[in-house]
């Protein structure tokens, strides 16, 4: 895995999540559809409620694989910056930091630091080369 793939993790599973919350809230909104039926006829006494009690396992289920993905973020993102600290340069992590953990663009991140955005692509592309010593050295 390059350097940028390891740092690109986080943001990529940061989509995921976003994605499952959409999914999460249509399943909570269907869960709460209620139709009824004005008639007149009672067919049965006893109501049919496998139809919502599915909806509300599948919500339930979908909640606990969002809550492990978030745990699973959390943690990589604690690891993505305990790498990027071991840079050593302050705007080296400054920029990685802004970028990978923030998901910043570029132009944000060269307005923040007062840089060209050419620049910050430089100073990036110098970041990387030492996110990559790193986790060699990691690996080693």
């Amino acid at each position: 895995m390059t350097a940028k793939e390891y740092l690109r993790q986080a943001y990529r599973l940061d989509q995921k999540i976003n994605s499952k919350l959409r999914q999460i809230n249509s399943l909570r909104a269907l869960s709460q559809k209620v139709t009824a039926s004005y008639d007149g006829d009672v067919v049965s006494h006893t109501r049919n409620v496998t139809g919502l009690e599915d909806s509300v396992i599948r919500l339930i289920e979908s909640e606990d694989e969002l809550n492990q993905q978030i745990k699973e973020l959390v943690d990589l993102r604690r690891e993505i910056a305990r790498v990027i600290d071991a840079v050593g340069n302050d705007t080296y992590q400054m920029i990685l930091e802004m970028r990978y953990l923030c998901y910043m663009s570029w132009n944000e991140i060269a307005e923040n630091m007062n840089y060209s955005r050419r620049w910050v692509l430089q100073m990036h592309a110098r970041a990387v080369e030492k996110v990559n010593e790193v986790l060699k050295e990691v690996n080693a």
